[in-house]
């Protein structure tokens, strides 16, 4: 790693050290309690599907930041046995969610429920696969989370801003409707009472401080190692947990 890479890793850190949480306060973890993280490739991170039924298990986990994060909580949240689950899954967007939000989510009862959703709604769209609009994405998201909180009103949710780097995949093309669909993201998640998670900050400080986009995520949407984990770290000092 060159100098220029170490001092920007720095102060990237700090940022995200800085970053506040949006919304409510940390949750308190109980004895046994479940973290479900929610999402697409990006939290899939090539997870084994043979072992999505085994909490904990490093394969299900995949290689991104829930495995990351997993870790970390397992070990300073040792006394509770807690159960840390990743059903992720590459290419989904909100209606796919939605179609097997029972399954993957309300039958696991999380108390803290993680979700990042939003790249697929758009690259899709801009790919001609997807006509969805960013009203059907924020109408969509805001009724999947009106369910969860029906079914489990204890949960914690923990909403992360969708985000993409300037280099790879993503040009000017994405823009403005990204913006507006991060937005709306923002929008979901104080309606709904969530912490927010802020990714897209935190990667814009990242660059800022001197790193090349592609150094976090090399196409643009799918983080590399040092993006996966600059997204733990911004994760837990958002949740608080």
């Amino acid at each position: 790693m060159n100098r220029r890479h170490l001092l920007s890793l720095t102060a990237a850190g700090s940022a995200a050290a800085l970053l506040p949480r949006t919304a409510s306060a940390a949750p308190k973890l109980d004895a046994g309690a479940t973290i479900l993280f929610q999402g697409d490739s990006i939290t899939d991170a090539g997870r084994d599907r043979n072992a999505e039924g085994n909490a904990n298990h490093p394969a299900m986990l995949g290689r991104g930041y829930p495995f990351h994060l997993a870790g970390q909580l397992l070990a300073d949240h040792a006394p509770l046995g807690l159960s840390i689950y990743n059903r992720g899954i590459s290419g989904n967007k909100v209606p796919d969610l939605a179609a097997r939000w029972q399954k993957d989510c309300l039958d696991l009862k999380p108390a803290v429920l993680s979700i990042l959703i939003g790249v697929n709604d758009i690259w899709h769209k801009l790919n001609g696969k997807y006509d969805g609009t960013p009203e059907i994405y924020r109408d969509g998201f805001a009724d999947l989370l009106r369910q969860t909180k029906e079914a489990l009103p204890g949960v914690t949710l923990a909403i992360c801003e969708p985000f993409v780097l300037r280099c790879g995949a993503v040009n000017d093309s994405w823009f403005p409707e990204f913006e507006t669909r991060r937005a709306f993201a923002a929008e979901v998640a104080k309606g709904a009472g969530a912490i927010w998670v802020p990714f897209q900050e935190a990667f814009d400080q990242a660059v800022a401080a001197g790193t090349e986009p592609a150094y976090w995520a090399a196409d643009g949407v799918h983080p590399t190692q040092a993006g996966h984990g600059l997204m733990a770290k911004v994760w837990r000092g958002a949740v608080g947990i």
